[in-house]
């Protein structure tokens, strides 16, 4: 708990002297706000203001917060045995890889690390050194999309498809190409959606050709980008991309660390489509974002691969904290609360009343385009529909900046690629209530016709 003689006023002057906050420019005369409790899905400022938080954090307290049952896991478990290295093994470990083997309905063999930068870090790794063990000793290069992100490590870093989050920070890791995003509102005029979505997917198999197939190690994707503007592709697209992988040889990487554990309505993104990835990386609401755990799935057959006896034929690769202890017994007990609470199937209920709900958002003149996946939701703004020129910034910081005086907290995809920063995100805790949906609705709609109003005033 907070001193008693902390007041706001020192807080935020100790807050500006000694912490570096993520994503966020200096500003010297805004503070950041600073949160105290979290309940649900609401949270409270120092304040005392409270605000429904429509984006989970970072996508990522799904069940909700305050759930003590989680507390009271990671207590129990730092009593027993805080912590040990996953160079030998503990119960907590074993118990959460059997589970997650249930959750993606195959057979995987699970490698624990603490975010989904580090487990998408894992996953190339482990694709390369695969390839190196099968023959393909020339397979280094991984293909994935513009727009996409998959991490802020340096690796995952590369394969994240977001110049203005690599901009002053390269060169990168080598061997990272990106192609076009099935980003179907933005097709060309007169091209049917399906056609377009399959432009897309040719467009991964021309680079394996043009680059050479013998040097592709690996495809990453997301079932549905996520923080780069809530892109959802056609299901042909997905199986198109699938099919190009088995006939080239290249592994599929499904990065699921926003779009896993329900988000989608179902307990992956990629179960919504016909999809057996040979590696999936998650974190994020593997423990709803209570302590940091990330895995990296990685099929049986694949695995196999590192069972050769010679000398560097092991997956030389360690992680101090990763799979944690008291960080796999709240994943488990996570994943006993989502299932006794329904929570998978509560998300597909209340993703469809979202996107139902906002629909009427189309006649509005700022909003383009709104697409939803499961309890997730992107509304795209622009300035002009003929156009579909994007929405500038301020115009999008100003939704944001009156969604949070009314105690709604809503998200963007910020810091993505330029110009294109004009995407509103939902990501509301899969325990939202009833009430907690309509205050979401209720709020963004009126903060959108607040818009047009003010607008007309300056006409």
């Amino acid at each position: 708990m907070l001193d008693i003689d902390n007041t706001s006023d020192t807080i935020a002057d100790k807050d500006r002297k000694f912490l570096w906050h993520n994503m966020l420019p200096y500003n010297g005369n805004q503070p950041p706000m600073v949160v105290t409790e979290g309940k649900g899905a609401w949270i409270t400022d120092l304040q005392g203001n409270r605000y429904l938080d429509a984006m989970s954090g970072l996508w990522c307290v799904n069940v909700g917060y305050g759930r003590a049952e989680l507390a009271e896991a990671a207590y129990e478990q730092m009593l027993m045995m805080p912590y040990y290295p996953l160079t030998q093994s503990h119960l907590p470990a074993v118990r959460l890889a059997e589970k997650l083997n249930e959750w993606l309905e195959g057979e995987y063999v699970i490698f624990f690390s603490n975010s989904g930068s580090e487990a998408n870090e894992a996953a190339f790794k482990i694709a390369r050194q695969y390839h190196q063990q099968t023959g393909g000793h020339n397979r280094y290069k991984f293909i994935a999309r513009y727009r996409a992100y998959h991490g802020g490590s340096m690796g995952a870093l590369s394969a994240t498809g977001q110049a203005q989050r690599k901009y002053k920070y390269e060169p990168l890791g080598g061997g990272f190409l990106h192609v076009h995003p099935p980003d179907s509102y933005r097709r060309p005029a007169g091209q049917s959606q399906m056609d377009f979505n399959l432009q897309c997917a040719q467009a991964i198999e021309d680079m394996i050709v043009w680059e050479g197939e013998e040097t592709i190690a690996g495809v990453i994707l997301e079932p549905v980008i996520t923080g780069g503007g809530v892109i959802v592709p056609e299901a042909a697209y997905l199986d198109r991309v699938q099919e190009i992988c088995r006939k080239y040889g290249v592994l599929l990487i499904v990065d699921e660390v926003i779009c896993g554990f329900g988000r989608s309505g179902k307990k992956f993104g990629h179960l919504n489509f016909n999809m057996k990835p040979d590696i999936v990386t998650m974190a994020k609401g593997l423990t709803s974002g209570y302590l940091p755990l990330s895995a990296t799935a990685v099929r049986k057959e694949i695995y196999d691969a590192f069972k050769d006896p010679a000398a560097y034929s092991h997956f030389r690769h360690v992680n101090t904290f990763g799979g944690n202890p008291s960080a796999c017994a709240v994943a488990l007990k996570n994943l006993e609360i989502m299932e006794r609470d329904h929570l998978v199937e509560r998300s597909r209920l209340l993703g469809q009343r979202l996107r139902e709900e906002m629909q009427e958002l189309l006649a509005h003149p700022l909003v383009g385009d709104v697409r939803s996946f499961g309890f997730l939701l992107g509304i795209e703004l622009v300035q002009d529909k003929q156009t579909k020129e994007p929405a500038p910034l301020a115009t999008v910081n100003k939704i944001i900046g009156e969604c949070k005086k009314k105690g709604l907290i809503i998200g963007k995809n910020g810091d993505t690629v330029a110009g294109f920063n004009n995407v509103l995100c939902f990501s509301p805790p899969l325990s939202s209530t009833d009430e907690d949906l309509q205050f979401i609705v209720t709020t963004f709609k009126q903060v959108m016709s607040n818009q047009v109003q003010a607008s007309d005033n300056l006409n």
